[in-house]
């Protein structure tokens, strides 16, 4: 059965600033597919990746899953692929993949 929402786990809850819907936001991310292999890393680029929230700059899981944060947490989501790239895929990102993203909140704007 194919799961139809996403996943939100806080690992470490922030004492800083909460992001809403407008906000731009840095975060450092880790996204890997349920196998456990990684696809990306904001981390292995040595740079934070900045959007605004409710953009459509990033992925739906992501527009669900970082409003709420407060800068310092530490976040992590499991993204059904309606939520992701769907049954496109994307690069290393196979169709119909469910995501797995820690996902760490440096700023909110």
């Amino acid at each position: 059965m194919e799961q139809t929402n996403i996943t939100i786990e806080d690992i470490l809850v922030g004492q800083g600033t909460e992001a809403k819907i407008g906000n731009t936001v840095s975060v450092q991310y880790r996204g890997t597919l349920l196998n456990g292999i990684q696809f990306d890393s904001s981390y292995d680029r040595g740079e934070p990746f900045s959007f605004t929230i409710g953009q459509g700059q990033v992925i739906q899981g992501w527009e669900q899953g970082i409003p709420g944060m407060k800068v310092g947490g530490k976040r992590k989501l499991v993204i059904p692929s309606a939520f992701a790239y769907g049954d496109q895929g994307i690069g290393s990102i196979p169709p119909n993949s469910t995501l797995v993203f820690e996902v760490e909140l440096l700023s909110v704007q």
